[in-house]
């Protein structure tokens, strides 16, 4: 098998400055897509790519203005006191948990440490369908496999921070789901007809899925919650081989709680990273069958000639290097992280000639057969462990949603990290990296070492929260976060009319970072 080799940009890159993303121009690379010729697994270790890449001679030019953070406020000094939004919404914090908490770094080599290799891997499930996947660990024979499923737009390149972090001590794997990343089909579904000859267009560079009959291998693929829920179980079962930790962020969390649901033996743990808490807009044809006849295309291929122009409007705008470098810096709120190679494998997604038609597959996919709530309910009934991990600046899946997750689980340890976004694995990957580690040795020894952070709690028998400060060295400079966290048991009474405000948590004292960042209903001085 031809596997495709790829590499990435050194991770763990901060500056200090303000976030920026610098104009560049991307160079086209001679194959995206690998060839197969047998059918198997097949991997690579990752090797550097260069600096700079060019997609069709198309360069890109980010306006200044998309680089700024909006409504940004920033609060320094000293203070022993917390003001959370509302009295009602916890019952108390532990005046006594503010002093600081080292912790580690990542292996970058300056300490000595290096991360764990990663390799390229590509598993063939069904025809014309290869899933890709990265993998770290491997070699660590009876550690516990951890896989991480990514959100909507990205890949298992999201994750490389995990990968040769936890890499070193685990076995991880992160997965492209099919329709993203580098998953996306070699072939096209459903190739135009020109002057009766098919397949004249099967190798052209043109969007691919906009013919007038699909392909016999794709007349029932459609890229939705459910064939991502198939596509991980087959993983696990054909490719792991053992019942995994899976980890989610966004769209990733709601498919790992999916999965969780419907095949609870295959699964130690599920952890939520800002997990959307649902997916799709049309109903799904085996829970309301008679609703779903209503909408006479869901997903499938050829794309209605309706829906073509459509796609092809809506897809000039999103997939624009300046609509993209807009969304990053709307989602990731420690702006000084740097988000280079994030970009331009988003960006290199984009460019294959199968993204546009696979995005409209997407958007019009059916919903899952059960809900988020559902699947939750499902979990906790088979004793599925949960743990909750929410970015608080995040402005799509603000921590609200994962307060309410915990009221529906509350033996589920829920940390809330600020300054933090919509994806707090890349943002701080030494906070998350330290949480999951902890959290998957408390389970690995049934409950003998305490949930990190939580040790207090548990010897205090505590029923509030605590707020601890976190401390980490990134290139030889130290940068804080904090954390609001809510142990096992700990039950929230939050009314319904209070699900506009956000539980908020806010310290202010002596850092060379600012750690108060006030926004939305709240404003303090």
């Amino acid at each position: 098998m031809e596997i495709l080799c790829y590499g990435s940009t050194p991770c763990c890159q901060v500056v200090q400055t303000k976030w920026k993303l610098v104009e560049k121009n991307f160079n086209s690379r001679q194959s995206w897509f690998p060839s197969f010729v047998n059918h198997g697994i097949s991997c690579s270790n990752t090797v550097p790519r260069s600096d700079s890449m060019r997609f069709h001679d198309r360069s890109l030019s980010v306006p200044e203005e998309s680089r700024r953070l909006k409504s940004f406020r920033v609060y320094s000094g000293t203070s022993d006191g917390y003001v959370i939004g509302s009295e009602d919404e916890i019952a108390g914090i532990d005046e006594h948990a503010a002093s600081k908490i080292l912790v580690p770094g990542l292996p970058d080599g300056s300490n000595g440490e290096f991360g764990a290799p990663i390799s390229s891997c590509f598993w063939q499930w069904k025809p014309k369908l290869n899933v890709h996947y990265e993998k770290a660990g491997c070699e660590n024979i009876g550690s516990p496999n951890v896989l991480f499923l990514p959100g909507f737009g990205v890949g298992s390149f999201h994750y490389e921070k995990q990968l040769k972090d936890l890499g070193r001590d685990n076995k991880v794997w992160a997965l492209d789901f099919l329709g993203q990343g580098m998953s996306l089909a070699f072939e096209d579904p459903a190739p135009k007809i020109k002057e009766g000859e098919r397949d004249m267009d099967r190798d052209s560079t043109s969007s691919w899925g906009f013919g007038e009959e699909a392909e016999p291998w794709a007349t029932k693929l459609v890229y939705s919650a459910d064939l991502w829920q198939d596509q991980v179980r087959y993983f696990i079962e054909e490719v792991i081989r053992e019942p995994v930790y899976i980890v989610g962020n966004s769209l990733g969390g709601y498919v790992a709680l999916y999965f969780a649901a419907r095949n609870p033996h295959l699964v130690k743990g599920v952890t939520l990273l800002n997990a959307t808490p649902f997916w799709g807009f049309l109903p799904n044809p085996i829970k309301n069958p008679r609703i779903a006849k209503l909408f006479p295309w869901a997903g499938t291929f050829p794309l209605p000639s309706s829906i073509r122009r459509f796609t092809e409007l809506v897809w000039e705008k999103i997939s624009d290097p300046a609509s993209i470098a807009q969304v990053l810096n709307q989602v990731y709120a420690d702006h000084s992280t740097n988000v280079d190679n994030v970009f331009s494998r988003i960006i290199e997604t984009t460019r294959h000639p199968a993204a546009a038609a696979s995005f409209a597959s997407i958007m019009f996919a059916p919903q899952a057969e059960i809900s988020f709530a559902e699947a939750l309910s499902r979990c906790r009934e088979n004793d599925v462990p949960i743990c909750l991990m929410y970015g608080k600046e995040d402005p799509w899946v603000k921590p609200i949603w994962g307060v309410q997750v915990k009221k529906q689980v509350p033996e589920a340890p829920y940390y809330q990290i600020s300054p933090a976004g919509h994806c707090p694995h890349d943002e701080v990957p030494e906070v998350i990296n330290f949480l999951l580690r902890g959290w998957i040795r408390h389970l690995e020894s049934s409950g003998s070492l305490s949930l990190p952070l939580l040790d207090e709690l548990d010897s205090k028998k505590h029923t509030n929260a605590i707020a601890r400060e976190l401390e980490y060295i990134r290139e030889g400079s130290k940068k804080s976060v904090m954390r609001l966290v809510l142990g096992p048991g700990v039950r929230l009474d939050i009314k319904e009319t209070q699900y506009t405000h956000v539980v908020n948590l806010y310290y202010a004292m002596e850092t060379s970072m600012p750690l108060c960042i006030v926004y939305n209903e709240f404003r303090f001085s």
